[in-house]
C-alpha cells in the first residue's frame, strides 16, 4: 500500500485509470485565481477535488469551492478535461476543468495554505503542470487571459 504523505490521505492504488478532479479556472481582471495546501505551500493549482462516490461534476465544484474557499460558483461552464501529471500526488489526472465566476471574496480554508490571483508570467509562482501547461494557454486561446 502507498501513502501520499504530501495529501495527507491513503492513495487508492487499486484505482483504474488516472486520478479523478474536478476544478474550476476563476479569472477577475485577467487573473487567475490559484490555491495551493498546507502540505506543498510552494506549487499552486487551480481549485477543486476529487468528487465523491456517485456525485456528478458540478455538485463536486461546488462542494469543494465552498469547503477550500467559502464561495460558490456561478454560471460555471465546461472549459476542457486536462490530463497531466498531479502536482502533488505525482500519478496520472484527468481533470475536468469549468470556467466560473464567484460569489465573493475567497478566502483559504480546509488544507489550502494561500491562494493567489496570478498572471501566469510570475516569477515566484510554481504553477501546476495542468495549470501552466494547459490552463492558462486555453484562457489565452479563448481570450480569457491576456498573452
Amino acid at each position: 500500500m502507498t501513502h501520499d504523505s504530501e495529501m495527507g490521505a491513503a492513495h487508492d492504488i487499486d484505482r483504474e485509470g488516472p486520478l479523478t478532479m474536478v476544478a474550476a479556472a476563476i479569472v477577475q481582471a485577467g487573473r487567475l485565481l490559484v490555491v495551493s495546501k498546507q502540505a506543498a505551500p510552494h506549487v499552486f493549482y487551480l481549485p477543486g477535488g476529487k468528487p465523491d462516490a456517485g456525485e456528478a461534476q458540478l455538485e463536486t465544484l461546488s462542494r469543494e469551492l465552498d469547503e477550500e474557499l467559502g464561495v460558490e460558483p456561478l454560471e460555471p461552464q465546461f472549459l476542457a478535461d486536462v490530463e497531466a501529471m498531479a502536482a502533488l500526488e505525482r500519478v496520472p489526472m484527468k481533470v475536468s476543468v469549468f470556467e466560473a465566476r464567484i460569489s465573493q471574496v475567497p478566502e483559504p480554508a480546509a488544507e489550502l495554505a494561500a491562494l493567489r490571483w496570478v498572471s501566469g508570467h510570475e516569477r515566484d509562482v510554481q504553477l501546476a503542470p495542468a495549470v501552466r501547461d494547459h490552463v492558462l494557454p486555453l484562457l489565452r486561446q479563448r481570450g480569457t487571459m491576456a498573452s
